[in-house]
């Protein structure tokens, strides 16, 4: 029997299977739980866990060089920026290559996981029974729990998050509707694009309480990520740089009938589009102020404007949930905020790792590959954690060195620069390896 600690892992989309995975490589014993009936998470089409934020057309925006995994590429002939279909048969196939599918229990959600006095896990199935561990991994994803908003007055047409949207004629059929999509994330403009094809929507309005800078996915006839700054330039300079190389090339967003951003480029989380702008420039859709009430067949806009409309699609972000946890202290605060120790570890619980829980530009999907490599050498005892103190400060370090071009916003409270956290990662990795060998 291995005298390596057993672990519980939450979810099997490509946080949980990726670490998994790494587990595996080091003997470390472990279940994974999944309510699906498959792998994939938030990548699989209409998941019948009702967590999967996919619509029909929808395609990654991180280039496929960038989202692959380290020991399992791409295809050679993959697109820049693949479909989602292409995504979750990936995972499925990573899956099956690795021989991880048996390891995993489908159709089963961990309904509550509690402390104990002695610092295990108890887990509570949804089948009643109770399992000790004694790590736990939370990979349960961050893009299931929709944030609508709560306008004042009342609307008489459907009303639904970016979430339960399929496709211009699922749930709601929008031929020939006028439509209202709120926000300009990246699933907003996706949307607002798609629907204001002259052939299905009457025309699409996009109200957003800020402007911002769309992105385009190329630059020079090459995805735009692989032009993003390497992590050993200086981060003043290379956003420098970034500005300057969007400004020239993109122009003023009022150019385009776009309200003009409060921020420089690069101060919110990237809002990407190959079409936006364009639909925009066509007079396909038109961009309005932040909606200040509803009003019957309308809605009133902050500056008096009134549009009347047949459906509201709020593409307005996600709260993190964890709905086995009851602890407050194991939750985000009002702001959204959850401090954790590189994104992975809460001070003060050292049995307890979040997986993939960041929003990593330009990529979530290998984020929790790198990061498992600090949760196995920490289970196995190869690596050991600071101290509390000294997490503490590393926090805040860390969260002023990736928060600090940001304006601030819920959204952004655990936003990364994959590349330069992932060099940290491996530097600390290095460290706490150090630390390990000292306490020996």
């Amino acid at each position: 029997m291995s005298s390596l600690p057993t672990v519980c892992i939450i979810g099997a989309g490509c946080s949980g299977f990726t670490t998994a995975k790494r587990l595996r490589d080091h003997d470390i014993p472990y279940d994974c739980f999944e309510i699906s009936d498959d792998v994939g998470g938030n990548w699989y089409f209409g998941n019948p866990n009702g967590r999967s934020a996919c619509y029909q057309s929808l395609h990654i925006d991180t280039s496929t060089t960038r989202l692959q995994f380290e020991d399992f590429p791409a295809g050679a002939d993959w697109p820049h920026f693949p479909h989602h279909s292409l995504i979750h048969q990936y995972f499925r196939d990573y899956v099956d290559h690795f021989g991880l599918r048996d390891t995993i229990t489908f159709g089963t959600a961990v309904e509550h996981a509690a402390r104990q006095a002695d610092g295990t896990w108890r887990v509570t199935l949804s089948t009643g029974q109770t399992r000790d561990y004694d790590a736990l991994v939370v990979a349960n994803g961050h893009h299931w729990n929709p944030y609508l908003p709560d306008y004042p007055g009342s609307f008489d047409g459907p009303v639904l998050h970016s979430h339960a949207y399929r496709s211009p004629f699922d749930p709601v059929d929008m031929r020939d509707k006028r439509i209202v999509v709120v926000g300009m994330g990246n699933s907003a403009l996706d949307i607002a694009s798609e629907l204001s094809h002259r052939s299905i929507a009457r025309h699409v309005w996009v109200s957003a309480r800020r402007g911002v800078w769309v992105l385009s996915k190329y630059r020079g006839g090459k995805p735009a990520d692989k032009m993003m700054m390497p992590p050993w330039m200086p981060k003043k300079l290379g956003l420098a740089l970034s500005r300057r190389a969007i400004k020239k090339t993109l122009g003023n967003m009022e150019d385009y009938g776009l309200p003009k951003p409060d921020h420089e480029p690069l101060s919110a989380h990237p809002s990407v589009s190959v079409d936006f702008l364009a639909k925009a420039g066509s007079g396909d859709l038109t961009c309005v102020p932040a909606i200040e009430r509803l009003d019957g067949d309308a809605v009133v806009c902050v500056d008096g404007t009134r549009i009347e409309a047949d459906v509201i699609v709020c593409a307005t972000g996600y709260r993190m949930a964890f709905p086995f946890f009851d602890d407050p202290e194991l939750l985000p605060d009002a702001q959204h905020r959850l401090p954790l120790f590189k994104r992975i570890v809460k001070p003060g619980i050292g049995n307890l790792y979040f997986a993939g829980l960041a929003q990593a530009s330009p990529t979530i999907v290998n984020l929790a590959e790198q990061q498992s490599k600090l949760i196995a050498r920490h289970l196995t005892g190869e690596y050991e954690l600071p101290s509390v103190a000294e997490m503490e400060a590393i926090i805040a370090r860390d969260e002023a060195k990736h928060l600090g071009q940001y304006y601030s916003a819920p959204r952004h409270t655990i936003q990364l620069d994959f590349a330069r956290y992932v060099r940290d990662l491996h530097r600390e990795i290095e460290a706490g390896r150090k630390r390990a060998a000292a306490v020996r």
